[in-house]
């Protein structure tokens, strides 16, 4: 039996079981109903599906930072909504009797390893600091971006920006020092519990029309006749990132195609063939969908039209782990996009050195 069985086998049953672990805990915490209503307990199922499916990743990854990093992650967003460590690790323990009882050995092995994993972090004290500091470039600034948005102010931040950029700040600095940080600063803010939903979705919609109004800027370089196909997996809904990574190679001279989300496989397949693409950049923000990345990179390997295309990913997971795009099959992994102009353009003067790519995105 093998990680990827013992993965595949949970999230079979994660419905099953998110059901039942929600039934106990409510036995056994009667107190939960009072303090969170009936709606609290379609949530607390919610999360133990969510918990479920980071973990069945996590195995059939291999790679255990991928389930502690989201149980850090999951411990100070329950915070916010009152839902304290030790409800947390009540969750998680009536995991591990659901796995006693349900799996068998090795596949049981191989998931209560990781499950342990998540358990002792709920003990763990969470320090999560601002992604936007005085001290960074363009710090203040990004400072100031972000108080418009949650102000709503779309035309003063907007204008900031062409402020910036009229006292010779280049669109590359604005995406790599205002636009990214700010972007996980909402991330964090909304975890915590500081900003709605509403707010987040608002903020990040004003950046990407901010974008939009900035084409005429730069939208003229030279082409250099190298060609990059970017989608994001499955229905991603996080894509800021990839059109800003997009927009970075265009920076570059690079003619781009860009394909967002919800793009089935055999089409992106049929994008790169047409396209004649150097490059394929992938898109993963969500942990529970890298095993779409790779059996997206396997649908792409296994045509023999597009088997020779170099493949790099990015997005969160791979954050979390650098090793995690060698597990998934690709030729390189970049941390944002400025690093991934220089992996990509070291995947085609070096092909087969993967250790000097993974050096070149560090």
């Amino acid at each position: 039996m093998t990680h990827q069985e013992a993965g595949e086998r949970l999230l079979q049953d994660i419905e099953m079981l998110a059901e039942k672990i929600t039934e106990i805990q409510y036995q056994r915490q009667p107190d939960l109903l009072e303090r969170f209503g009936p709606i609290g307990k379609m949530r607390t199922k919610q999360d133990s599906q969510y918990s479920l499916s980071y973990l069945a990743e996590s195995v059939l990854m291999k790679s255990p930072r991928l389930f502690t990093h989201y149980i850090s992650w999951l411990k100070v967003l329950l915070a916010g909504y009152k839902v304290t460590a030790d409800d947390l690790g009540t969750n998680l323990q009536l995991i591990k009797e659901a796995l006693n009882e349900g799996f068998d050995d090795p596949h049981r092995e191989f998931l209560l390893e990781y499950l342990e994993m998540g358990i002792d972090v709920t003990q763990q004290k969470e320090d999560q600091a601002s992604f936007i500091h005085p001290s960074m470039p363009y710090g203040l600034e990004a400072y100031d971006y972000l108080q418009y948005l949650l102000d709503n102010k779309r035309k003063e931040a907007f204008d900031m920006i062409e402020e910036e950029l009229d006292a010779g700040a280049s669109i590359r600095d604005i995406y790599r020092y205002i636009f990214q940080p700010v972007q996980y600063e909402i991330g964090r803010l909304w975890q915590q519990g500081q900003i709605s939903v509403g707010q987040e979705h608002f903020c990040t919609a004003a950046t990407q029309s901010l974008i939009s109004r900035l084409y005429f800027r730069w939208l003229t370089q030279p082409n250099q006749g190298k060609r990059l196909v970017a989608a994001c997996v499955g229905n991603e809904q996080h894509e800021i990132g990839l059109r800003m990574l997009t927009d970075v190679f265009e920076m570059e001279g690079w003619d781009t195609y860009y394909l967002g989300a919800n793009v089935p496989n055999e089409s992106i397949v049929e994008a790169i063939k047409h396209h004649k693409c150097d490059v394929v950049a992938i898109s993963v923000t969500m942990t529970y969908h890298i095993h779409l990345a790779k059996e997206l990179i396997e649908h792409i390997r296994s045509d023999s039209g597009t088997a020779n295309v170099k493949v790099m990913v990015g997005g969160y997971p791979f954050n979390i782990d650098n090793e995690l795009w060698r597990t998934v099959g690709a030729d390189g992994y970049a941390p944002g996009a400025e690093e991934a102009v220089a992996v990509a353009e070291r995947l085609l003067t070096h092909p087969k050195s993967l250790d000097s790519v993974s050096k070149a995105s560090e």
